[in-house]
């Protein structure tokens, strides 16, 4: 059946308000929402995700024995994305068929107002078709859906109230804005095409937005080291968006918000955070393309050289026999490098001081899932020595893999690391001096089959 956003209003049946009926919740939904709280850092929100997982499996258990043709997906919920969890207090992107549903879980609703965070009205990214009350009755163990409102009727309803958002990015509604009879929202996910509810476009700027806040958000982010400390608190609604629809920052929020590592300090924190945004905000070098013998267009603006296939070294150090012979080296400390691989230099300078940086690549595919890898080797140019001190550092969007800073023993020594990722992720390299002076490169991104 199909039906055009006009007649979506048709579609609320003339059924007898009948009692809620209480769900009971089972001591599994109670286990898991205990697991999904405890991954929260500050006590507070806690709270309120145990009170979404209590929400979430009460109406799982509604919706199993009330509609057994329902199906509901929970595989992509924020509940089960801790870093989204964390910045979000509602249970977003849940799916029954190709419904998107927001469940807003509330304690007590002697207020008659309903909290509903701004991400989930004014991002396109978690938007729903309907959002759904349940109320928790924690110490009787019970569970209730109190009402419902579909995305239409929430922006109509908004638009004749003038309804803003709160400081707080939450936006407070009246209880009396949701219909109270849970079998009209079974009606719709049976009877209803999703299409009938028009859901926003979603943005397709956001990397350049990102790109134009990247100094703000790199000055701003540390400052929600504390977990007690919110996004609200910190960053404009503008700035929060981006934060909001990037999972890469969203998942440094949440690392930092846990505790940076004591062993290397909140400074390597902030730098994974400026590794991060690079990432985020600038054209990759396709590594994987020198498999094929070619550069792509980056790499060649950049001076990118592709080396030959791996020979045997002769006696001549130009760049080329020159690491033949470092990969002579490696192999003899075991580090086994297939003859696939291809790998490419580039002549950097760093406050004056020429360095030669070589990337192997090649694929992964012993696994379940394919992976590549990324061999990197810092030394001088022929006839200078690497300074002292100097520090190569690699990181991915997890954090940073690799920091490794060159002593006396090492001094007339080449730099090389191993990373391993995923086809889909990004290594970035970082090459600086102890005074402060540093150069990021572009990030290396592997994908073969890319022009």
């Amino acid at each position: 059946m199909t039906n055009s956003p006009n007649r979506t209003a048709q579609m609320w049946l003339d059924f007898d308000v009948l009692p809620t009926e209480a769900i009971d919740l089972s001591p599994a939904v109670f286990e898991q929402a205990l697991n999904w709280s405890a991954q929260i850092p500050d006590e507070e929100r806690q709270w309120q995700t145990y009170l979404n997982g209590l929400a979430l499996g009460g109406f799982e258990e509604w919706l199993s024995s009330r509609a057994t043709d329902l199906t509901l997906n929970r595989k992509e919920c924020s509940l089960t994305q801790p870093s989204l969890a964390n910045a979000i207090d509602a249970i977003s992107n849940l799916k029954v068929g190709e419904f998107k549903l927001c469940l807003i879980a509330m304690g007590s609703l002697t207020d008659e107002e309903v909290t509903l965070p701004r991400a989930v009205v004014d991002l396109p990214e978690f938007v729903p078709h309907f959002y759904v009350v349940v109320e928790v009755q924690e110490e009787q163990e019970t569970a209730k859906i109190q009402g419902f409102l579909s995305y239409e009727q929430l922006v109509n309803q908004c638009q004749r109230a003038d309804l803003e958002a709160e400081e707080d990015w939450t936006y407070q509604l009246p209880l009396s804005w949701f219909d109270n009879n849970p079998d009209r929202l079974l009606l719709n996910l049976r009877c209803l095409e999703p299409t009938a509810i028009r859901l926003p476009e979603s943005v397709s700027h956001r990397s350049m937005q990102l790109a134009h806040k990247r100094s703000e958000l790199e000055a701003l982010l540390p400052e929600l080291q504390s977990p007690d400390r919110q996004l609200w608190q910190i960053l404009t609604w503008e700035q929060g968006a981006l934060v909001l629809t990037n999972p890469e920052l969203l998942n440094w929020v949440y690392q930092v918000q846990q505790g940076a590592d004591p062993t290397k300090g909140f400074g390597a924190v902030r730098k994974h955070l400026a590794d991060t945004l690079q990432m985020l905000t600038q054209p990759a070098v396709n590594a994987g393309r020198w498999l094929l013998g070619e550069l792509d267009e980056l790499a060649q603006e950049l001076s990118w050289v592709l080396l030959p296939s791996f020979a045997p070294a002769s006696a001549m150090r130009s760049p080329v026999e020159e690491f033949q012979a470092i990969v002579t080296q490696l192999r003899q400390t075991e580090v086994e490098i297939p003859l696939e691989a291809r790998g490419a230099y580039r002549d950097l300078r760093l406050a004056g001081m020429p360095l030669r940086l070589y990337a192997v690549t090649w694929p992964l595919l012993s696994g379940s899932m394919p992976e590549w890898t990324l061999l990197l080797v810092l030394g001088a140019t022929p006839g200078t020595h690497l300074p002292l001190g100097l520090q190569l550092r690699v990181s991915d969007p997890t954090g940073i893999l690799v920091e490794q800073v060159l002593d006396n023993q090492q001094r007339d020594s080449y730099f090389f690391t191993r990373v391993v990722g995923s086809w889909d992720e990004m290594f970035i390299v970082t090459v600086s001096l102890p005074s402060g002076i540093e150069q990021t490169l572009p990030p290396f991104s592997f994908n073969p089959q890319e022009q």
